[in-house]
């Protein structure tokens, strides 16, 4: 099963999402991460913070989804709030799911705060990947509606 994890810019959450999904995921499970309209680059604190809790990004960039080189079989679009963010809604033949959260990339105050707003955010997209992992995904692959019902309980929660 492929997983794309989206939002506007690809360079922070949603890079998050597919750095940890792929750093845990079991055999047959893949993620990858796009952008209605990619920055072109990544966000230094995200890979900083990645690599700080030892998730390689090597080899992932900021790409748009109209690149990506397959059909993913969900989208959870990780888009938060606070900024007015405008959420890129993939149409297709797809289970969906939101799961927001607020963009560190827009934090302001002190290096301390920035780091905590990259902390909250990793923390946040880990958790939910973490539950999402603990699901039954072989009975749930199968069972589409059960599966978009369980990632859409998963989607408010915060660690």
């Amino acid at each position: 099963m492929n997983v794309l994890f989206l939002c506007t810019g690809n360079s922070c959450r949603s890079l998050m999402g597919e750095a940890i999904f792929n750093h845990l995921a079991p055999e047959g499970w893949h993620a990858l991460s796009a952008g209605s309209k990619p920055l072109g680059r990544l966000n230094s604190g995200a890979v900083a913070i990645l690599a700080e809790k030892g998730i390689s990004t090597a080899g992932y960039y900021s790409k748009s989804w109209n690149d990506l080189p397959l059909t993913p079989d969900i989208v959870i679009s990780v888009c938060g709030n606070a900024a007015n963010e405008t959420c890129p809604a993939y149409l297709g033949p797809v289970l969906r799911s939101h799961w927001g959260v607020e963009d560190p990339a827009h934090a302001e105050g002190t290096a301390a705060e920035i780091k905590a707003a990259f902390e909250t955010a990793y923390g946040i997209v880990r958790y939910r990947i973490e539950q999402f992992l603990a699901l039954p995904l072989e009975e749930l692959q199968h069972d589409r509606a059960r599966l978009k019902a369980e990632l859409d309980r998963i989607g408010p929660l915060l660690p």
